[in-house]
C-alpha cells in the first residue's frame, strides 16, 4: 500500500514540472491574441420561383426535422396608415389572425390550429408587415390552406376587432409604466416628424377605427404582387411550388406595391422633455444615417459597433458605465433600411446624473468624430461584426428569408454574400471620413424623459429645451 502511495506521489510531482505545451500556452493568450483559420461563409441559396399569378416564392429544403416553415413579407407596414388611422394597419394584421377567414370563424379558426399544433401569426412592422406559419409535414396542406383563407379571405369579425382594439388601447395605457418604451415612442416621433414613419397611433386613432377601414386597408395592400413567400423545411422545391400554386397561384387582385419616400433630415438641435416623476432619467439623441445603399454604410456599421452597440467594450459602455457608474443601461443603435437609416445613442441613469450624462454623450461622439478610432478598436469591432454575422444564418428559415428580404427592399442578390467581406475592408480612414460626414450631434433630436427637479442641473445649459406632452 505504501509503496502504491509513493508511486502516485511521483506522478503527481512529474505532472507539476511537466513542461507547458503549445496548446495550453494558447489556452492562456488573451481572446485577441488567438488565431484561428478564417471563416468561411457559404450558406445554401433558395431558389426563386414566380406563380402564374406573379407572386414570388422562394424555397430551400431541409430535411432535419419533420417540419415546415412558411414566412411572408407585405407592403403593408404601419407607414401606410391613413390620416387620422394611425394604427390600422396593427389591427388589420391581428384581426386577420384572429378574425376568422373563409368559412371558419375565429375560435373556429383557433381551435384547429391548436389541434393540429400549427403555429400562424400575423403583424405589423413600420415598412412591412410579416406572417408566419409552422407546421409538421403530415399537416401542410392543411397549413398552406388555412394560410391561404387568411390572406385572402379574411373576416375581421367585429368582436375580435373590437378585443384587438380594446388590447391596443390597454397596451398604450400601460407604456407609461414603462419608461424606456415611452421615451423611445416619444423619439420616434419626433425623428420622423413631417414623415409617416412619425404617424403614431393614439387610443383616439385606434377608437376611430371601423370595421370597413380593414376591408379597405387589405384590398389595397394585400394582392400577389404586394405579397412574397419563403417556404422552407422538410419539403421538396417541386412540391413547395406545386402546394402553392394550389392555394395562392389562382389568387387575382388588383394592385401593386406602394412605396413611401424615405423621412428628410433636418437640424433639430433642441432637447425635448417629457415630464415624469420617476427616480430616473431615459436619454435618447439621434439622427438619419446611411442607408443600406449608401456608400459608407459598412464604414457606419463599425463606427457605431465601437461608439456603442458592442456591448461592453464599446465606448459608451465603458465611459459612461464602466468607468462612472453613471447609467444601468447606455448604449448607441443603428437601423439601416434600403432607402434611410437612423442612428441614436442612449442612456439610462439616476435622475442626477442626467445632464451629465447627456453631456457625456455628445463630448463621446465629438470625441470620435474629431480623433477617429485606434486600430485595435477597428481590428475589434470588424472581426465581432463578421463573428456574430453568420449567426443569422443558422436555420433554412433565416437564410430563405434574408434572400427574400433582399428582393423587397430592392438590395443586390449578392448583399449579404459580400458583406463580411465589405465589413473586413473597412479603414480606419474611411471611419474617419463617414464620421465627418455622418455624425451630426449638432443637428440630433433628443429627447430627455424624467423628473427636472431633480436632475443635477438644467436642461438648457446644454441648450434649447421644449417641453412636450406625450401623445397616447
Amino acid at each position: 500500500m505504501k509503496n502504491k502511495i509513493r508511486i502516485l506521489l511521483c506522478l503527481c510531482s512529474l505532472l507539476l514540472v511537466a513542461p507547458v505545451t503549445a496548446a495550453e500556452r494558447r489556452l492562456d493568450a488573451h481572446p485577441d491574441r488567438l488565431t484561428y483559420k478564417p471563416l468561411r461563409f457559404n450558406p445554401p441559396q433558395a431558389q426563386r420561383h414566380t406563380l402564374n399569378n406573379g407572386m414570388i416564392v422562394y424555397v430551400l429544403e431541409d430535411r432535419e426535422l419533420p417540419l415546415v416553415n412558411v414566412s411572408a413579407i407585405f407592403g403593408a407596414g404601419s407607414v401606410h396608415d391613413p390620416p387620422g388611422k394611425a394604427g390600422l394597419s396593427d389591427l388589420t394584421h391581428r384581426v386577420m389572425r384572429t378574425g376568422g377567414a373563409g368559412s371558419l370563424s375565429g375560435d373556429a379558426l383557433d381551435n384547429l390550429l391548436a389541434f393540429h399544433g400549427i403555429s400562424c401569426s400575423f403583424s405589423a412592422e413600420m415598412d412591412m408587415g410579416s406572417a408566419h406559419l409552422s407546421v409538421l409535414k403530415q399537416d401542410l396542406e392543411l397549413g398552406l390552406d388555412i394560410f391561404s383563407r387568411i390572406l385572402r379571405q379574411p373576416r375581421f369579425a367585429e368582436d375580435k376587432l373590437q378585443l384587438a382594439k380594446d388590447l391596443t388601447i390597454e397596451g398604450l395605457r400601460s407604456l407609461r409604466d414603462n419608461p424606456p418604451g415611452y421615451a423611445f415612442r416619444e423619439f420616434r416621433k419626433l425623428l420622423y416628424r413631417d414623415n409617416p414613419r412619425g404617424n403614431l397611433y393614439s387610443a383616439l386613432s385606434v377608437k376611430g377605427i371601423k370595421r370597413s377601414d380593414l376591408v379597405d386597408f387589405h384590398q389595397r395592400f394585400f394582392h400577389p404582387q404586394a405579397v412574397m413567400l419563403a417556404i422552407t423545411g422538410d419539403v421538396t422545391t417541386a412540391e413547395a411550388i406545386r402546394l402553392a400554386g394550389r392555394y395562392l397561384g389562382d389568387w387575382q387582385a388588383p394592385g401593386s406595391p406602394e412605396t413611401t419616400p424615405p423621412p428628410a433630415g433636418r437640424k433639430n438641435s433642441a432637447i425635448h422633455y417629457v415630464h415624469k416623476e420617476i427616480p430616473q432619467s431615459v436619454i435618447v439623441s439621434g439622427h438619419l444615417a446611411p442607408s443600406k445603399r449608401d456608400q459608407d454604410f459598412y464604414a457606419f456599421t463599425v463606427l457605431d459597433f465601437i461608439l456603442g452597440s458592442g456591448g461592453f467594450r464599446s465606448r459608451i459602455f465603458q465611459e459612461v458605465r464602466s468607468a462612472r457608474g453613471l447609467a444601468y443601461s447606455t448604449g448607441s443603435f443603428f437601423r439601416a433600411r434600403h432607402d434611410y437609416g437612423a442612428f441614436g445613442a442612449y442612456a439610462m441613469t439616476r435622475s442626477s446624473a442626467t445632464t451629465a450624462v447627456l453631456a457625456l454623450l455628445r463630448d463621446l461622439i465629438k470625441d470620435v468624430k474629431a480623433k477617429g478610432v485606434t486600430p485595435e478598436e477597428l481590428s475589434w469591432a470588424k472581426k465581432s461584426i463578421n463573428n456574430s454575422f453568420i449567426f443569422s444564418f443558422q436555420a433554412a428559415d433565416q437564410i430563405a428569408s434574408q434572400q427574400m428580404m433582399l428582393e423587397f427592399d430592392s438590395l443586390p442578390q449578392d448583399f449579404l454574400m459580400k458583406y463580411p467581406e465589405r465589413i473586413d475592408r473597412v479603414k480606419a480612414e474611411d471611419l474617419q471620413r463617414t464620421a465627418g460626414r455622418c455624425l451630426k450631434p449638432e443637428d440630433a433630436v433628443t429627447l430627455v424623459l424624467g423628473d427636472e427637479k431633480a436632475f443635477d442641473a438644467a436642461l438648457s445649459t446644454l441648450g434649447e429645451v421644449i417641453r412636450i406632452e406625450g401623445d397616447l
